[in-house]
């Protein structure tokens, strides 16, 4: 019986923007799709895209504030309705857009009766709100109300710590993060032969940037971090190959790698080496002791004879069947 050939569709990857709304002017919302990916590719793309999105794109929010007149944190002002605590944490919520770096410095000082919002915050040039009307501090009596603030522009999040409190001078937690939310999920379907998979995923920031500005940020911060693999010399690599050979020794190969192109030049080895065993579908226990005899690529295993394979623990002479039918498959794509 001839074996059957893998169709593998040739469309290339696309994404669209499916949905997209702005809730409030802190709270946007975008909902995209990526097709057509292959079975496990969704969910790794996924995986990473949340956490670039959650923490890999800067934001801008204020750090500190400082003021004469407050004693300690917890104290109350007569004529302010709010604590000094509560005008702290309205403070930290400000939503805050700028392409800033380095350290920027604006300021508070009204006159009471009235409320205090974040239209009242004299900002230097770089710097801009993005809802005005985000309460700060409720005047109640004919008071002055002055307060310097820091403003900082950097990724993930910061937590104050006590030693950085000062007379008048109060650190604020720092939650630079402009994506508030993200999630991912995947529907699977069945193209002729093969299974494939799009993956679905949710945006929310709280109106610095877009959802689509987040998708872009993240992508580019997870292309600089990957960039450095990419550049990875050829010399270094074949020095790696020979000594992972030497601790070998020469011991035949499969017959089958005979049947396989070789890989006469650096090149295809590194495309074997590119291949991993976790993007096949290989029975979990046969996976599982490939991984656990540090045997992870496609490289790896052809660097093994099957003597080899068989010293490995709970590995079975049926299991051979499935690594030559992988080998087989990937045949195809040599």
């Amino acid at each position: 019986m001839g074996q059957e050939k893998l169709i593998v569709s040739t469309r290339p990857l696309q994404w669209k923007c499916v949905e997209s709304r702005a809730d409030s002017k802190r709270l946007y919302y975008g909902r995209f799709i990526l097709a057509p990916l292959m079975r496990g590719q969704a969910d790794t793309i996924g995986v990473v895209m949340r956490r670039a999105l959650l923490g890999e794109i800067e934001g801008t929010c204020i750090t500190r504030a400082k003021s004469d007149k407050i004693p300690h944190e917890y104290s109350t002002i007569i004529g302010i309705q709010e604590s000094v605590h509560e005008i702290l944490m309205n403070l930290k919520e400000i939503v805050l857009r700028s392409n800033l770096y380095g350290m920027r410095y604006a300021s508070i000082c009204v006159k009471g009766p009235g409320y205090v919002t974040a239209q009242d915050i004299i900002l230097p040039s770089s710097v801009e709100i993005v809802d005005n009307t985000q309460h700060i501090a409720n005047l109640t009596e004919p008071i002055h109300l002055c307060i310097e603030l820091q403003i900082e522009r950097n990724r993930g999040y910061r937590i104050k710590t006590p030693n950085n409190f000062q007379k008048g001078n109060y650190p604020i937690d720092a939650v630079f993060m402009p994506v508030r939310n993200t999630n991912h999920s995947i529907h699977s379907y069945v193209n002729g032969n093969e299974k494939q998979e799009i993956l679905f995923l949710e945006i929310w920031t709280n109106g610095s940037l877009t959802p689509k500005e987040a998708l872009h940020e993240a992508s580019r911060n997870l292309i600089d971090l990957f960039i450095p693999f990419l550049h990875a010399e050829e010399e270094n690599f074949h020095l790696e190959n020979n000594q992972h050979n030497q601790h070998r020794g020469t011991l035949p190969l499969f017959n089958f790698h005979d049947r396989l192109t070789k890989p006469r030049k650096t090149k295809k080895e590194i495309a074997l080496k590119c291949i991993f065993i976790d993007q096949s579908e290989l029975p979990p226990r046969v996976y599982n002791c490939l991984k656990g005899s540090n045997i992870h690529t496609l490289l790896d295993l052809l660097n093994n004879s099957q003597e080899d394979l068989m010293k490995i623990k709970d590995f079975h002479i049926e299991d051979i069947k499935h690594i030559l039918a992988l080998l087989e498959i990937e045949k195809h794509f040599a």
